[in-house]
């Protein structure tokens, strides 16, 4: 009985996140011919170019940057690489909304920058890039996402050591061919892996290109929504996003299945080149630039402009907006962490093909677009709100209206099905450490199931409990397109706040909450730095 309860747990869990996806796609059941007429002859072209060029850009730039400084920080030694080796990870903090906004208080027409540049060489003496452009949006997403590509081929090459590269050496091979011919291959599939992360936030990111004014299918989404009020069409071009998503993941998957790398040498078998010459400062200048425009500029800026307006802004609709935020990250912690030990343990002890696969697809949350979650929540409570009112028609009750649509309960529903993957990635690696023998012996001495949980597994479990709660609080609090398009009325948080200072071009005004966000974001960065470490 004990095993059907935690399958039927495990089953219902992967139903929570699959039907939501079905009832997008249901969407075209009803055609919305004079919305797509109008998609079709205004914007649709332009959000498949849009949407392709960034794809493209971010992939090639967070590539180039993330590889590089990785093989630098592992592999070599030069002025500043022990802090670099860590402090290459702090852009993880910085939501790219919250860069995108400060890029553009500072370098637009009216920023600092080119007004400094002006009242120099003169209205018509200076040239400066577009900022409002494709390459703005591309850079400024790709400063913010090189992280997941640096962190996980930094590990990679970590553990690739020396020998392949001197025995490339030995055989005539010039340092940069070995480069690109052994060590870029060997890290592939950590490298795939990281830029498949990166595009998927690509992909489910709204707050950076609604800042930016640039069109894709996130920003179509809630302008379909809120600005024709047509949930359907909003939920057929939320089905094309998703089937983006699939393809990305296909991809993804048949790049690191073909990939069949083995490494062998340990931390302890490797040893850092020693830049020398012009090198050894070409890196420092490299890793410092890159740090410097990702995180170290874009915090003073943010406490500039937050100092400017503390004493109007830190008021109670600030604390207001804080609790809810923290009320809602709280909440959906709580219940995804639930969810993922569910998962957890169901996987290890009660195992089998339905397990697995119901497993498989409940953790698939978080290769989703926000946007798609909140189209696909929104239409299940729709239906079952119709359901229950029809229901209460049937048997003589007043309908009194929406009873689950518009409320918080679908909000922690779609943050629980984004983020269960991040909750469970840390609680099966904790539960793989804890030996079946500890439970054999509770049970043997007559401890049932749930004291042997209570007593054995959770204690030894609670470093992945902590992490997986804070990873989820973290994520919820950053979380901004299932927030803007659920939150139930007068349940503003932080990121909403955000873009709606940003839509009125108050930099100002969007510092103090931006700068909660980033210090709230540096608790988990620092735990990852602190793992890392290890290597």
């Amino acid at each position: 009985m004990r095993v059907s309860v935690w399958k039927i747990a495990t089953i219902t869990l992967a139903a929570v996140v699959v039907f939501p996806l079905l009832v997008v796609f249901s969407g075209w059941m009803q055609t919305e011919n004079l919305v797509w007429e109008h998609l079709a002859e205004t914007v649709l072209g332009e959000l498949l170019t849009n949407t392709a060029w960034l794809l493209l850009g971010v992939g090639m730039l967070v590539t180039a940057l993330g590889v590089s400084l990785a093989w630098l920080t592992a592999m070599c030694e030069f002025p500043g690489s022990r802090i670099f080796d860590w402090g290459l990870m702090l852009p993880l903090a910085v939501p790219a909304y919250v860069m995108a906004f400060v890029a553009l208080g500072v370098m637009d027409f009216t920023g600092p920058v080119q007004s400094v540049l002006r009242d120099v060489l003169g209205d018509g003496g200076y040239w400066f890039p577009e900022v409002r452009s494709t390459g703005g949006v591309i850079v400024v997403m790709s400063l913010a996402l090189y992280p997941y590509v640096y962190m996980l081929s930094r590990a990679s090459f970590l553990t690739q050591g020396n020998s392949m590269i001197e025995a490339a050496r030995a055989l005539g091979m010039p340092a940069w061919m070995a480069f690109f011919r052994v060590s870029i291959p060997t890290a592939r599939p950590a490298i795939v892996a990281g830029l498949s992360l990166a595009l998927m936030e690509t992909l489910a990111d709204f707050g950076t290109v609604a800042i930016f004014n640039y069109d894709t299918f996130t920003t179509a989404i809630y302008k379909t929504w809120f600005g024709l009020f047509n949930l359907q069409a909003a939920s057929q071009l939320a089905s094309f996003l998703l089937v983006l998503v699939v393809i990305a993941l296909m991809v993804e998957r048949q790049l690191r299945s073909d990939a069949k790398y083995y490494e062998t040498a340990r931390r302890g078998c490797i040893f850092r080149y020693q830049l020398s010459g012009w090198r050894r400062w070409a890196a420092t200048m490299f890793a410092g630039l890159v740090l410097m425009i990702a995180f170290i500029a874009p915090v003073i800026q943010l406490g500039l402009w937050a100092w400017e307006v503390m004493e109007q802004d830190l008021n109670s609709r600030y604390w207001g907006l804080l609790w809810h935020t923290l009320v809602l990250g709280g909440m959906a912690a709580i219940l995804t962490v639930t969810g993922a030990m569910i998962l957890a343990f169901t996987r290890r002890y009660h195992a089998d093909v339905v397990v697995e696969s119901s497993v498989g697809i409940a953790t698939l949350g978080y290769a989703l677009p926000g946007s798609v979650l909140a189209v696909g929540v929104m239409l299940t409570f729709t239906s079952i709100d119709n359901f229950m009112n029809t229901l209460a028609t049937i048997v003589g009750h007043e309908v009194s209206g929406p009873i689950l649509t518009g409320t918080i309960l679908a909000l922690i529903i779609a943050y629980m099905v984004r983020f269960l993957a991040v909750a469970y990635a840390p609680i099966d690696s904790g539960l793989g450490r804890i030996h079946n023998s500890l439970a054999e012996a509770a049970r043997g001495l007559g401890a049932s199931a749930v004291v042997t949980m209570l007593r054995i597994y959770m204690p030894l479990l609670r470093p992945g409990l902590f992490t997986a709660g804070l990873l989820v609080l973290v994520d919820v609090m950053k979380e901004m397109p299932a927030t803007m398009l659920l939150r139930p009325f007068g349940w503003d948080t932080l990121a909403v706040r955000i873009y709606e200072m940003t839509s009125e071009g108050e930099w100002e005004r969007a510092a103090l909450p931006a700068m909660t966000l980033i210090l709230v974001g540096l608790v988990p960065v620092v735990i990852l730095v602190r793992r890392s470490a290890r290597y």
